[in-house]
């Protein structure tokens, strides 16, 4: 498991440079919502690299590109659960998406309760988590969802 500390001054610069730089390949495409399910219950979904993803603080998840040439379709998206210093799930969890979110994961999304579920809960679904991103008010625990994408891989794939 990773262990990751948050610097917002290096990581703001990074993202100023990195998006006037590279521009964002993603704003065109970027339907990043929240679906409310109820009052304490909901799930964010998410573009990587997206505005909303910024807003949120979880560019740190462990997505992989499935259109990266070197990849042949394959990449990973993530889960993102932002917990208390108590570990009780402390906001919506999110959903990071390259393609179509999977039913899967949507549902099981939606059985958290913001300010009762806890880090054994989630992880009674998804295991342990693959990477966990230390906050001054808690942490994100980080879960890779492993896919793969047809369209993206070009003949030069496995055989």
């Amino acid at each position: 498991m990773l262990v990751h500390e948050y610097n917002r001054s290096a990581d703001c610069c990074f993202r100023f440079a990195h998006s006037h730089v590279f521009g964002s390949a993603t704003s065109w495409q970027d339907n990043s919502h929240y679906v409310a399910l109820g009052p304490r219950t909901g799930y964010y979904i998410v573009r990587p690299g997206s505005s909303l993803s910024d807003q949120l603080g979880i560019d740190g998840a462990p997505t992989v590109d499935t259109a990266d040439p070197f990849n042949h379709g394959y990449g990973a998206d993530a889960l993102a659960f932002r917990f208390s210093r108590a570990s009780i799930l402390s906001a919506p969890p999110a959903y990071i998406v390259q393609a179509t979110p999977n039913q899967f994961y949507t549902q099981r999304l939606g059985s958290f309760i913001r300010g009762q579920s806890r880090l054994s809960d989630v992880e009674g679904f998804f295991g342990q988590p693959q990477s966990i991103e230390r906050r001054p008010d808690g942490f994100i625990a980080y879960f890779s969802i492993q896919v793969y994408n047809s369209f993206e891989n070009l003949g030069g794939g496995r055989k």
